[in-house]
């Protein structure tokens, strides 16, 4: 494991522990990246600013992957964002509406936007998405920079969601279950990988000299697109099975254990 030049690491359930910290060894070994000019990428399914809450000291130093890979900024500049048709977006509000227990969120530029009265559920999704509004319906043109739509069901969304939501794909959207919790709807093609080819090509830094982190089924082209693919000792089997490698849990803070590792030799 020579000449990384990358890495890219999810966040909730990989980068993060079960209560949403950073380890707090992360700044000294960012400062050792820093000095070797390894490029440092937190990659999530959350909205912009709620990654960059973590990183704010090296904000303009780092890249950011948002939205699944709708959304990528390199040191402060915007390299690519995603646009979803409202045509979609209203089909799509329609039919969550009509799913027991299943909650939207629309997922813009600016902010994410939601219309439940169900305040639990506002308290919870905050913490992922800090920059919201309220709507009266979402069905209507809220906000045309929309990259994707995040849907919650609180007794899992494999089970809950997939199977009634899934039929979008026909529509040319990717319907991904990015969580325990979470499923995300987004354009044709808008993953995590693709996103990282983004800024690998812009970098001119090639799979070889990447190394990546991932727990979940939307972090599976991400880790596709790296020599040096970890998945979480939490990770879901289908991760574990297409990664290279296998980190320790969330909980012990394997991403940083890895590269502390990687430094190390």
């Amino acid at each position: 494991m020579t000449d990384i030049k990358l890495i890219v690491t999810d966040m909730d359930g990989t980068f993060l522990n079960s209560n949403y910290e950073v380890s707090s060894d992360f700044k000294e070994i960012y400062t050792e990246l820093k000095r070797r000019n390894i490029l440092f990428v937190p990659a999530s399914g959350r909205q912009m600013p709620g990654i960059t809450k973590y990183f704010e000291e090296i904000e303009h130093e780092i890249g950011f992957i948002a939205e699944n890979g709708g959304y990528v900024v390199y040191q402060g500049q915007e390299l690519f964002a995603d646009k979803m048709e409202h045509s979609h977006i209203s089909e799509i509000i329609k039919a969550v509406r009509e799913i027991s227990g299943a909650r939207a969120v629309l997922s813009a530029k600016k902010y994410a936007y939601y219309e439940t009265e169900d305040q639990n559920f506002v308290d919870f999704f905050t913490r992922y998405y800090t920059k919201n509004k309220k709507m009266k319906d979402l069905t209507e043109m809220v906000d045309d920079s929309a990259f994707k739509i995040a849907i919650y069901h609180p007794e899992g969304s494999e089970k809950n969601l997939y199977p009634f939501l899934k039929h979008f794909e026909k529509y040319g959207l990717e319907v991904v279950v990015s969580g325990e919790f979470w499923m995300d709807i987004m354009n044709k093609n808008i993953n995590k990988g693709k996103a990282l080819s983004i800024l690998q090509k812009e970098l001119k830094i090639t799979p070889e000299q990447t190394m990546a982190f991932g727990d979940y089924m939307n972090d599976i082209e991400m880790l596709e697109n790296a020599k040096y693919s970890f998945a979480m000792e939490n990770a879901h089997p289908s991760v574990k099975k297409i990664a290279h490698y296998e980190a320790p849990s969330h909980n012990d803070f394997g991403v940083i254990e890895v590269i502390k590792n990687y430094l190390n030799k």
